[in-house]
């Protein structure tokens, strides 16, 4: 830490002489636009874009006599757009800012009117897939063509460092502890819950995916992997817009994906809402061997198992909301979602029992069936009121949010000898509710101060309550008896206070942000008794502060060499449920253990990095983490038991580079590569862990404009294996190629092929387990066909208004199942 700090400071002390001979970026761009009438444009859009990318930098809307200004601007070259319903767009000629000419004011604009009516407003600039800025990384969805008719965890599958391992658990930059937000909104899940909620959530929904590796002081200091935040298409046209994507996909078995959006903005009022189904159809052929030794490395036995896991299931959700513009300065908000998820899991397995000559002892086959359901409702109150246009500005949000779980447990085992005869049947039912209600409200304020510094202050406090219920019984010869070895109930309270102070300055060629967060937590754990086990609780209540710092540095006036610096302090805290000491069985061989021992984890990250002219950045990273959570396995008589626990001391370093180009106008490049390096050391069951391994993960993706609105996408991803802590994930890969053909402007169909080569297996070796080497293998559906077909409706009417984003943000949430 000490060193980390140093590091720190000799950085801090490197750059510090530029802060004080940055200047102010003071230039601006003024204008006045009038309609063929000669009469004010009031409404017209004005866009202002850089002449080397495109890129849109800023947009205003014209005022009541026709004039914009843009303010804030460093020198370059750019260009300004005006639209407006029922004129031909008009576009400027380059506009030079200098520091000799700062200021510009154009010529008087009069557009002109169009010779057919205007139907729709559709953005033709090109988005880059990946771009950066000062705190995080934008990956824009719609730039892959292959995104097209997939699910948002499989979009975060392509997101430069991250990683989804079987699981669904998602990893950023070799750490897990991943927090995921949906529009600026905790998505309150984790583990399954999670991976499963991303599933039903349509590509065809995404506008972007922010990754957040040092998340700003706003956010929440959850999550000591960082913070990913996925935005949801909105639609700021004004009059009536639909759309809808039906996706259909092929694999061993048939799955669809679909969704339908509409928006109705007219005058003050702002309707929106958004309907998505599901049917989820897929498998898991899973193969485990286990071979147990002596203390000399004798062989004494050896386990296999195959189990094919069948999953099946549909779901529904259900977004609506409004907006109501009070005043130009003032939006009241609204919006309520419906989820219904209902899960069906068959797994039937063999599992062999050899002695230490390979000769077969017994067999055990069986049978596990779950059947349940999820089901969620959310309430977003929101307000946010500018008290003038450059601010200050305020914000205030209130969330309730109510999770109901089912989920209906049915293991049946038959046991046989190796002539066939049968030794032991059994069969174990387990009933799992579990209920979860969290309320949240949160208050920011922002305040532009002398000099060009922005103030950023806000409070947020938050309470959880959780109730989980496990009942199982045992029924052996046709008796049926309670297990209380498994049976339990689990209360948890939760409460959140937080308190954040975010300071953000631009110079000319200098931008820094420094935030300092306060949280105080306070928890009470019970587990109820029963006839063999008797009550437990614990309590704890802790404070800590955790300080963020952005830096960035453009190193000439054109911005094409830039360098980042950020450091922040995060905390990962133990899901709900990992606390909870319940034993849940997955199989006859292999059980899940809560830890009510589990410690939050704090972790210190520092990031610096070069970026050249917005097509290449490279990264270099290293984070410091004491008592990182994470899945350790314990084998005691042949019994596999899978726990979270505390990994005393964790250190990851990467350095990653990602990039684009464009060789031709019909052809576009973007790779992205990482080098990580995990150290993990802990005490642990069979005495010091200490792991350490190095691996590399690249991709690439190639995209191709063909004539006649054809566009043809090939791209491909390797990860070679991972080491970290007690597991050794092996290496994989998937190459994919997508086509598709806009039919009309309103009209698009898109085919992608996924996997093609069936390379994108999971597989990988357990160590550190007393007297026992274990690995798995893992087959999925991950070779797969889909058709997507996507529709956009609507009619756009003039006087378009401003619409600022609303919404609630940062409340973490750690609902696992």
């Amino acid at each position: 830490m000490k060193k980390l700090i140093m590091v720190i400071l000799t950085i801090w002390i490197t750059i510090a002489p530029i802060f004080v001979n940055a200047q102010i970026a003071t230039g601006k761009i003024t204008g006045k636009v009038r309609d063929a009438a000669q009469k004010p444009a009031d409404g017209a859009t004005i866009t202002l874009r850089g002449v080397k990318d495109s890129i849109v930098l800023k947009y205003e809307l014209a005022d009541a006599a026709g004039n914009f200004v843009f303010n804030g601007l460093k020198t370059g070259l750019y260009r300004v757009f005006i639209t407006a319903a029922g004129y031909t767009p008009y576009k400027s000629d380059t506009i030079a800012i200098s520091d000799k000419q700062p200021a510009v004011s154009l010529k008087e604009v009069v557009l002109q009117t169009g010779n057919i009516a205007l139907k729709e407003v559709s953005i033709t600039g090109k988005k880059s897939y990946i771009e950066h800025k000062i705190d995080r990384t934008v990956v824009n969805v719609d730039a892959i063509i292959s995104n097209a008719g997939t699910t948002a965890l499989e979009v975060l599958e392509k997101s430069p460092g991250v990683l989804v391992d079987q699981n669904g658990t998602i990893s950023l930059k070799g750490q897990q502890g991943v927090v995921i937000f949906i529009d600026d909104k905790p998505s309150y899940l984790s583990g399954a819950a999670l991976a499963d909620y991303l599933r039903s959530l349509p590509s065809s929904s995404l506008q972007q995916i922010e990754i957040m590796t040092n998340p700003p002081a706003k956010y929440d200091a959850a999550g000591n992997a960082g913070v990913i935040n996925i935005k949801t298409k909105k639609t700021q046209v004004r009059g009536f817009n639909l759309g809808l994507s039906l996706s259909i996909g092929q694999s061993r078995y048939t799955r669809t994906n679909n969704s339908f959006n509409f928006n109705y903005r007219k005058n003050k009022l702002n309707l929106f809402g958004n309907l998505a189904y599901t049917v989820r159809n897929s498998y898991a052929d899973v193969a485990i061997f286990r071979r147990y030794k002596n203390t000399d490395g004798q062989t004494t036995g050896i386990f296999n198992q195959d189990t094919y896991n069948r999953r099946r299931g549909h779901g529904g959700k259900v977004t609506i909301g409004a907006d109501y513009d009070a005043s130009p300065n003032t939006t009241f908000g609204i919006a309520l979602t419906g989820l219904a998820r209902y899960p069906y899991l068959l797994s039937t397995g063999t599992g062999n029992l050899l002695n230490a000559a390979g000769q077969l002892d017994s067999s055990v086959i069986s049978k596990n069936t779950e059947k349940g359901s999820f089901k969620n409702t959310a309430l977003n109150l929101n307000y946010r009121h500018e008290f003038k246009k450059d601010g200050p500005d305020f914000t205030a949000n209130l969330d309730y949010l109510h999770y109901a779980t089912t989920n209906q447990q049915d293991f049946d085992s038959h046991t046989f000898l190796p002539g066939g005869a049968l030794i032991d049947q059994s069969s174990l039912n387990g009933n799992l509710p579990s209920n979860i209600k969290i309320l949240s409200g949160k208050a920011d304020y922002g305040h532009p101060l002398g000099g060009g510094i922005k103030l950023e202050a806000g409070v947020k406090t938050s309470y959880t309550q959780t109730d989980n219920v496990a009942g199982y019984f045992n029924t052996l010869n046709g008796n049926t008896t309670p297990d209380y070895d498994k049976t339990n109930h689990f209360n948890y309270k939760e409460n959140i206070n937080a308190a954040y102070l975010n300071l953000n300055k631009e110079f000319k060629r200098l931008s820094i942000q420094a935030g300092l967060r306060l949280e105080n937590t306070s928890s009470k754990g019970h587990q109820l008794g029963n006839v063999i086990k008797p009550d437990s609780a614990f309590n704890r209540n802790y404070a800590n502060l955790f300080p963020t710092l952005f830096v960035q540095y453009k190193l000439d006036s054109l911005a094409d060499n830039q360098i980042q610096l950020n450091y922040g302090r995060r905390i990962d805290r133990p899901y709900y449920q990992d606390l909870n000491p319940f034993v849940s069985p997955l199989d006859k061989f292999t059980y899940y253990i809560g830890n009510p021992y589990l410690q939050p984890s704090f972790a210190n990250k520092i990031e610096l990095a070069y970026i050249f002219k917005n097509h290449i950045t490279g990264t270099l990273s290293y984070s410091d983490t004491k008592n990182d959570t994470d899945e350790t396995i314990q084998i005691v008589n042949g019994i596999y038991y899978s726990r979270p626990g505390n990994i005393g001391h964790k250190t990851v370093s990467s350095f990653s580079v990602d990039a684009d180009f464009e060789p031709a106008k019909w052809l576009t490049v973007q790779v992205n590569g990482e080098v990580t390096r995990v150290h993990s050391r802990s005490n642990f069951y069979t005495g010091l862990l200490d792991t350490k391994g190095t691996f590399v993960y690249g991709q690439g993706i190639l995209q191709f404009k063909l004539k006649k609105g054809f566009n043809l996408q090939v791209d491909g991803n390797y990860q070679s294996s991972i080491t970290s802590a007690q597991f050794v994930t092996g290496s994989k890969g998937a190459l994919n190629a997508a086509v598709s053909k806009s039919l009309s402007p309103k009209v698009t169909v898109k085919l992608s092929v996924n996997d093609i080569l069936y390379t994108n297996i999971n597989r990988g070796t357990i160590n550190n387990l007393y007297l026992t080497d274990a690995s798995y293998t893992n087959h999925g559906d991950t070779r797969s066909a889909l058709l997507t077909l996507s529709f956009r409706f609507g009619k756009a009417v003039a006087g378009q208004r401003k619409k600022e984003q609303t919404g609630a943000d940062t409340e973490q949430g750690r609902v696992k199942n």
